[in-house]
């Protein structure tokens, strides 16, 4: 073989064979799990730090072994749809539906193959997205709060720290439907039973949050109880207008009272999501939504912030503080 024979074969191994090399070598593409929610990021820091320990805990880690596509409607509760769209055109492996069951149906309505986690406080049965708790059926499972069944408990909870009240306000977001009807019913199922009046007032946007405190507090409650995923991403607003109002405010979360409401009683939000992201790992290993029990939580937690309370002028009794799993002082 001459020189140029050698040349002109050297040459095209490399265009023959380099190329293939080139592709062999290019990092495999990661499974991506699609994440849709109502709310912002920077309000919901705490959750999706949950979320990201459920997935550690199945052994992903996004960057490394799992991708991330995140939508945040940031209240605009109208662009979810499109952004569940979105999600499912990019062939994600799992879509996450966070507090939101609209959410979930945006992306029922666009697949029925994607598998979907949600977290909700609503009943899912009860909206029709899945068959039942123990059997969910189709692609859908996910972590329920019970917040329409923890409404009664929330409602006793805040009349106990206020013994001489007749009127309470419900503050509800009617761009969750499913929530909000929820949440009422329990609330008035409750209020019954202790002789007291609800006042429903609603809200979906931040001016409509200022708006709805003032006509709690025309319509002369004596408190205001709120479960709604929305509200809880507006905690610290909501903290400031119950001081400013001189209305004991009460939610759901643990963050809400360290922000400065006067009370909570829920599940931890973080472990909510922590379970969420355990599923989430288990349907990336194989499993199947149909497979996975909706999960309910064991625990709930009451948390009281002695500061609010004194600062709106409440004594509250020896045997409450004994029964909190936290005073916040």
């Amino acid at each position: 073989m001459n020189r140029r024979e050698f040349i002109t074969l050297l040459g095209g191994a490399a265009a023959a064979g380099w190329p293939l090399v080139a592709r062999a070598q290019q990092p495999a593409k990661l499974p991506t799990i699609g994440y849709l929610n109502g709310v912002s990021a920077a309000e919901w820091a705490r959750p999706m730090a949950g979320f990201h320990r459920g997935l550690g805990e199945m052994g992903f880690v996004e960057g490394r072994n799992v991708a991330i596509e995140y939508r945040w409607a940031e209240g605009r509760f109208d662009r979810m749809p499109a952004m569940a769209g979105d999600l499912i055109g990019r062939k994600v492996a799992v879509i996450l539906v966070g507090g939101h069951l609209a959410g979930v149906r945006n992306v029922m309505a666009a697949t029925q193959t994607i598998p979907i986690v949600f977290t909700t406080n609503s009943d899912p049965v009860a909206a029709g997205v899945v068959t039942s708790l123990s059997r969910p059926g189709g692609n859908v499972t996910g972590v329920t709060g019970l917040g329409g069944e923890l409404g009664p408990k929330r409602l006793e909870l805040l009349h106990e720290m206020l013994p001489t009240a007749t009127k309470l306000a419900m503050l509800v977001n009617p761009s969750n439907p499913v929530t909000t009807q929820d949440a009422i019913q329990a609330a008035q199922t409750g209020a019954r039973r202790l002789g007291l009046e609800i006042v429903v007032v609603s809200a979906r946007t931040e001016n409509e949050i200022e708006t709805a405190f003032a006509a709690a507090v025309q319509q002369r409650a004596a408190g205001l109880l709120g479960t709604d995923a929305y509200f809880e991403s507006r905690r610290d607003q909501i903290a400031a207008l119950g001081l400013r109002h001189a209305l004991p405010t009460m939610l759901g979360s643990r963050a809400s009272v360290a922000a400065g409401t006067l009370m909570s009683y829920g599940a931890s939000i973080a472990d909510f999501y922590r379970q969420a992201g355990v599923y989430v790992g288990r349907i990336l290993k194989g499993e199947k939504p149909a497979d996975l029990p909706v999960i309910q939580p064991t625990k709930f937690e009451l948390i009281i912030n002695l500061k609010t309370a004194k600062a709106l002028g409440l004594t509250i009794p020896e045997s409450f503080l004994l029964r909190a799993d936290e005073v916040i002082e």
